[in-house]
């Protein structure tokens, strides 16, 4: 008689997984209702928010940050930051222009990138999983030193004369809408089945909650940690590239500030900055409601500042209602 094992983590009762499973819905349709009545406020408030050049403009920026948002989710859910991705975003669009301007083919240049951004999150991991370090440290060393990097290989210049077949890309439509909106779901599709629908995503998840409960039922906390980081720094690396092609250059002091609009997403949209809680569909609303904020914003020609003063707000706001949820548990 065959005795069957069956995973631990795989096996936990679904009660509590069906009802995360509910109020995750409810949240998703809170913020897209959230989205509905910022963007009907900005259209009766503002003429230009419903031309097509705005729409297109808003759909071009949001999708670079939810790309990011998405990628940093993931470390969150294990209890991890990565305050690194907007150096890494800078650094990678230096590293695709640089590639390209020294003869190679914008395909080789792409994949390299993209390997380069996947390095980045594994020297991460290595910092926070072999050395000890907190995710803290290790990425805002990481984010200085980027930039730092950066900076020497352009020598503090921008990199020009990329390809036109390579900026053309982030100009261009598919079905009426931009391609850089259909990268976020390029990236989303497959990130929402690996959380949602695989046995990695669920190790995420124990390991947010407890990692060494999750260690002594056989989860390997260290490949699954490696695997966090690296798929943020990837993620951001690719944001990198499309960054690139959009604006024409590479620039190492591109994406500052955006770690903070992708963790800023990523808590808007649920997901709790003590890990355990996340999805992939929240981090995406999130980015696009900070999007809009900040595009009404510019229409109504408030003054940028407050753009930083509200979503400084509404972080501490979202985690201390994350605090008082935690509490009633």
């Amino acid at each position: 008689m065959s005795v069957q094992i069956q995973d631990p983590v795989a096996a936990a009762p679904t009660t509590a997984g069906r009802r995360g499973s509910r109020m995750g819905l409810v949240l998703s349709l809170t913020l897209v209702g959230l989205l509905l009545l910022l963007c009907i406020g900005l259209a009766l408030s503002t003429e230009t928010f419903l031309t097509e050049k705005n729409i297109t403009n808003l759909l071009r920026q949001g999708s670079m940050v939810a790309i990011i948002a998405v990628g940093q989710t993931f470390v969150i859910i294990t209890a991890g930051i990565d305050l690194s991705v907007g150096a890494v975003v800078g650094f990678c669009s230096v590293a695709v222009a640089w590639l390209m301007v020294h003869g190679f083919s914008i395909g080789a240049s792409v994949m390299l990138t993209l390997f380069l951004g996947m390095a980045i999150g594994a020297f991460h991991g290595f910092g926070i999983v072999q050395l000890g370090l907190p995710p803290f440290i290790m990425t805002l060393a990481s984010l200085t030193a980027l930039r730092g990097i950066g900076l020497l290989v352009t020598n503090g210049a921008t990199i020009s004369g990329l390809p036109d077949g390579f900026t053309d890309f982030s100009r261009a439509n598919f079905l009426g809408v931009p391609l850089l909106f259909w990268m976020v779901v390029v990236v989303a599709v497959p990130a929402y089945l690996l959380l949602q629908h695989s046995r990695w995503g669920r190790y995420l998840f124990a390991i947010g909650s407890n990692a060494e409960a999750a260690r002594l039922t056989g989860v390997n906390v260290k490949v699954i940690l490696y695997m966090a980081y690296m798929i943020s720094a990837t993620l951001a690396a690719f944001v990198g590239v499309l960054l690139a092609a959009r604006i024409g250059i590479g620039n190492a002091t591109q994406g500052e500030g955006w770690e903070l609009q992708a963790i800023a997403s990523s808590v808007i949209g649920g997901t709790s900055l003590f890990g355990a809680v996340g999805s992939i569909q929240g981090p995406l609303l999130g980015s696009f409601i900070l999007t809009t904020i900040n595009n009404g914003a510019n229409l109504l020609n408030v003054n940028p500042f407050w753009q930083r003063i509200i979503t400084g707000g509404l972080i501490i706001v979202i985690v201390y209602f994350d605090q008082l949820r935690r509490k009633r548990r």
